[in-house]
């Protein structure tokens, strides 16, 4: 299977943290003592990597990881479930999109997180083997997450639908919860964190009772980078460090775009946060 490229180059993790922390072209260059050319170049994913350096630490971003995604010298290592997990990538527009099916092999109930732009590969798993969905969890209410919502819902109208109360989802059975509610699933424990930015609800779901703890994100954070929010951009760093960093360091992270990393990954290698 090919590997899932990185969601974002260097180059979008400059321009997010530009873009979030509201610093002109001008400024920046100024800050970081460069010429306006040689900033729009590296704006533009040209690999300047003493300007990089110097951009980074005005930015508040590692130079020496930025530089590394910039060399791309570094793909995080991916971790293996042994049973009772499933990652869907699938196309939407000029990107791709995930979504995860989570299950208990021992009762076969099962909960989705987003649905991606098809379903299709995984009603197959779940008919084969013999899953019950007992939920739909959505991370947050973007078309990309949601684009297909109409037929996991058509082909398990028992599954319960539930998203954070400020993601309002256009479906007759959404239900809405606020932080900290927990859902149950066989023996899998699923507590939902608020990591609000990205969107106002963006909800990151932490799994424990597979082989690895596990985090469902969305938009949260991707490998190396972070989700782009041009007006919520220091909320969004905060709540991830406030309650995706404070997780278990083994803890396994599933991003709305992007491969799986981990804490431990992200934690050594994340300009945005290391």
């Amino acid at each position: 299977m090919p590997l899932i490229p990185l969601e974002d180059n260097f180059d979008d993790v400059i321009n997010k943290a530009q873009r979030g922390l509201q610093i002109s072209n001008e400024d920046l260059a100024k800050r970081a003592e460069v010429s306006a050319k040689d900033l729009a170049a590296v704006k533009a994913g040209e690999p300047i990597y003493a300007v990089i350096r110097r951009v980074a630490r005005h930015l508040r971003l590692n130079p020496t990881t930025l530089e590394a995604h910039a060399r791309q010298s570094w793909y995080p290592e991916i971790p293996v479930f042994p049973r009772g997990f499933a990652m869907f990538n699938t196309p939407f527009g000029d990107m791709t999109v995930n979504a995860y099916l989570v299950w208990d092999p021992k009762s076969h109930e099962a909960v989705a997180f987003d649905t991606g732009a098809s379903v299709g590969d995984m009603l197959s798993i779940i008919e084969a083997d013999r899953l019950r969905l007992r939920y739909i969890l959505l991370t947050h209410n973007h078309p990309d997450h949601v684009a297909d919502l109409h037929n996991l819902t058509a082909a398990h109208p028992d599954a319960e639908i539930w998203a954070h109360r400020d993601e309002p989802v256009s479906h007759p059975r959404i239900q809405y919860f606020d932080e900290g509610v927990h859902f149950h699933v066989g023996s899998l424990a699923i507590r939902t964190l608020l990591t609000a930015g990205h969107s106002p609800g963006q909800t990151t779901f932490f799994v424990k009772g597979l082989s690895w703890p596990l985090a469902v994100i969305g938009d949260s954070l991707f490998a190396s980078s972070v989700g782009g929010s041009p007006t919520h951009y220091r909320e969004q760093l905060a709540n991830n460090r406030r309650k995706v960093f404070t997780l278990p360091k083994d803890t396994v992270l599933a991003p709305g775009h992007g491969p799986l990393t981990t804490l431990a990954q992200e934690k050594q290698h994340n300009p945005v946060f290391c």
